[in-house]
This record gives C-alpha cells, sequence and structure tokens, in this order.
C-alpha cells in the first residue's frame, strides 16, 4: 500500500529530470547544508585573523583550538550514530547538532577573549559531530535505495555551494563594512537560524517500521578482535594522513602572512572549496573505474605540492595556488580511506570501524594542528607545510607499503 506521507518518494510530486523520485526532505536537508556552511564557512574564513589579530591569539593557540574543535567533532560522531540507530530519533538529534551550531553563532561577533572563542568554536564543532551520523543515516531512512547516491550527491552539492558563498560573503561585507570583522560575524547569525528553522519545519522523519529494533544485539570489545591487521594498517594510515592536513585555518593565516589584505583573506577558502567542487564528481567517478589507493596517492602527491608551494609563498598569489592544489587534494582524497575502511571490516562490524578509525582520526587532528601551529610559533610559516609535505610524503610511502607487501585481497577489479 502507498503512504501518503510527504516524503514517500512514490506519492511525491513528479518533477522533469534526474531529481523526480527524490523526496522532498532531501531536497530540504539539502538546504539545510547549504545554509548552515554559508554561516559556518564565513565565521571560518575570518575567525583565524580575528584571534590573531584582534584577540592577539599565538600560532600555537590558534592550533590547538582548531585541533580541540575538530578532534571534538570526530569523536562525537563515534557516538550520536549509535543513539540514533538505538532510539531511532535521528531528526531529533539532527536538530540538536545544527540548533548548538547556531547557537555559538552570536558568540564570535561578542567574544572578547581567546576563551569565548574557545568555547564556541567547541561546541559547534561538537554539533557538527552530533548531527553528521544521525542526518546521513536518515537521508537513507526516507530514500529508497536506488536512488540514495543521488540523494547524497544533492545533499553534497548545496553543501559544496555553501562552502565557497559563505566565504564570498564574508569578502562582500568586509569590504561594505570597512574591515570590521565582528560586524561582519554578525551576518553568519542569519543563514545558521534559517537552517534550523528549515530543518524544523521542512524534514518529515519516518515511523520505525519495527519498534522493537530498537533492543539490538550489545557490542561487545571481543568482537574487535575479529577486524583484520588490514583494518588496523588502514587506521594507522589514516592518522598519518590527517597529520598531513591540518586545520584549513592555516592557509588562511599563511595569505594574511604573505601580504594578502585582510578584506580578502577568505578568497583563499574560496578558491579551494570552489576547486574541490569541480573536480569532486570526476573525481568520485575513477574511483570507480581505478583503485582507491591509486588515487590517494595522486592526492597526497598533490598535497604535497599544495605544502611547497605555501612554504615557498611569497605573494598572494602562490598562496592562492597552494589553496588551490589542496581543494584538488581534497577532491582527490575525501571518503577514499572510508572506502578503504568498508573494504577491510567485516560487514556486521563497519560501524564499530567506521566509529575507531573516526576516534583515531579526531586525536591525529588535534596532534597536527597543535604541531603546525608550534612550528610556525617557533620557525616560521615554511616549516608548518614543509612538515606536513614530510608527513604526506610518509604517509604515501605506508600506502605503498599496504599496496603492494600487505595481501592484496580487494584490490582486484578496481577496488
Amino acid at each position: 500500500m502507498t503512504s501518503s506521507h510527504p516524503d514517500n518518494p512514490e506519492s511525491s510530486p513528479s518533477t522533469p529530470g534526474f531529481f523526480r523520485k527524490l523526496p522532498r526532505s532531501i531536497w530540504m536537508l539539502g538546504l539545510v547544508s547549504l545554509f548552515m556552511d554559508v554561516s559556518s564557512e564565513l565565521v571560518h574564513s575570518l575567525l583565524p585573523i580575528l584571534m590573531s589579530t584582534t584577540l592577539g591569539a599565538s600560532m600555537l593557540t590558534i592550533g590547538v583550538i582548531e585541533g580541540l574543535a575538530e578532534a571534538a567533532a570526530a569523536i562525537t560522531k563515534v557516538f550520536s550514530g549509535v543513539i540514533s540507530d538505538y532510539f531511532q530519533k535521528r531528526k531529533l538529534l539532527a536538530v540538536l547538532g545544527y540548533g548548538l551550531a547556531a547557537l555559538t553563532k552570536p558568540i564570535f561577533p561578542l567574544a572578547t577573549s581567546i576563551g569565548w572563542v574557545f568555547g564556541a568554536r567547541l561546541i559547534d564543532r561538537i554539533g557538527k559531530g552530533i548531527r553528521g551520523a544521525p542526518r546521513d543515516a536518515l537521508i537513507a531512512d526516507i530514500t529508497p535505495a536506488k536512488f540514495r547516491g543521488a540523494a547524497y550527491g544533492l545533499r553534497q552539492a548545496l553543501d559544496s555551494v555553501g562552502a565557497f558563498v559563505g566565504p564570498l560573503l564574508a569578502v562582500l561585507f568586509m569590504i561594505m563594512l570597512a574591515n570590521d570583522i565582528k560586524a561582519v560575524l554578525w551576518v553568519a547569525v542569519i543563514p545558521a537560524f534559517i537552517a534550523v528553522f528549515i530543518l524544523i519545519t521542512g524534514v518529515h522523519e519516518p515511523k520505525a517500521s519495527d519498534p522493537s529494533s530498537t533492543h539490538r544485539k550489545r557490542l561487545t570489545f571481543n568482537a574487535t578482535k575479529r577486524l583484520p591487521l588490514r583494518y588496523w594498517f588502514i587506521v594507522g594510515l589514516g592518522a598519518v594522513f590527517t597529520m598531513a592536513r591540518f586545520s584549513e585555518a592555516f592557509l588562511i593565516l599563511r595569505a594574511q602572512d604573505v601580504g594578502l589584505a585582510m578584506g580578502y583573506v577568505p578568497v583563499i577558502m574560496i578558491v579551494m572549496n570552489v576547486v574541490y567542487s569541480l573536480f569532486a564528481y570526476p573525481a568520485g567517478v575513477a574511483a570507480d573505474r581505478f583503485s582507491a589507493p591509486t588515487l590517494l596517492l595522486w592526492g597526497l602527491g598533490v598535497l604535497i605540492a599544495a605544502d611547497i608551494v605555501l612554504a615557498m609563498a611569497t605573494s598572494a598569489g602562490a598562496a592562492l595556488l597552494g589553496s588551490a592544489f589542496w581543494g584538488l587534494h581534497m577532491a582527490f582524497t575525501q571518503g577514499l580511506l572510508s572506502k578503504l575502511v568498508a573494504e577491510a571490516a567485516p560487514t556486521d562490524l563497519r560501524g564499530t570501524a567506521f566509529g575507531l578509525f573516526n576516534m583515531v582520526s579526531g586525536v591525529a587532528v588535534l596532534l597536527a594542528s597543535v604541531i603546525a601551529g608550534l612550528l610556525w610559533s617557533l620557525f616560521g610559516a615554511s616549516a608548518t607545510f614543509l612538515a606536513g609535505a614530510s608527513f604526506a610524503a610518509l604517509t604515501a610511502t605506508g600506502l605503498l607499503l599496504y599496496r603492494f607487501v600487505l595481501p592484496k585481497r580487494g584490490y582486484r577489479n578496481g577496488d
């Protein structure tokens, strides 16, 4: 029997073209991501400048703040997905996560000390960690299996639009408001609360088909012993890879360091996100035809090039070129490590495998940002990016070991 629920694709009004079968709530979730990314990226493109100039924070302090914030997001993802599975209340957790992010936005322009910025940044990233897994699970819940690729693709596409619209608005408003960073940060409050409003009113969660499904078999620690050596090698590889890609806040600081005017510093994020959004889909198509490790090696090569260009940069043009390479490496590598995790883990332990992987990566991103800030403070910007290139080269060496020394199960036919 066909339901009349607004998110049943069979009952949705037919629209021409590729998107006709996608539920309305997928579009709404895409708009939620778009508006929240506009808000978040507007803030993130100016926040390092606020911390280093207005609030007088050192590079080490900025590294610690960014590392702790991103680590909090990664580690929170481990628990939010499990909770949403247990209670089958994904929208509630998504609203909580997006709501926390929205509530932090007024704190940034009101901040009078680095402590306030740290608190707001930490809560914002915890909100991101809370909403990520339940939102992605909700997309699967409300979309038929044969259309899920299109659904995830649409949400990511709209998310990517927000990722470069936010910094673009930052540039425009910095010009209009005479480089008054705190005044511009107030602009970010509006799209954040629009995102939460759309989520509450426009997204409908289907009822659980089997209430007893909440009583699932509990995972025991002994189950992790079934994760193969190949999986743990990927976890270690992912940790070293994360060490090579410290917080993007340092890209913004590098742009300012080489002389890009403060009002135009967010352009560094615009360039990075435009390149990423343009090449992400072709890279995804390539992942279906070529091996993931091969593409990851290409991505690491581009990251090394980005780090070298940024280390040697003496002009704004060179910094923008390095940022473009950084976006290209993101297009090649985002999701590929996840693919390797999925291939290495037993089917019934994939959730656990991803949880552990995210937790280790969260610790690694904290260390990476602290090391980046410390190197910058002691030896200058070039040392930070050369260290990043060194970690990327080390990761590539480990990946070659993984590719050719460990058993090659799962690598045939473009796996």
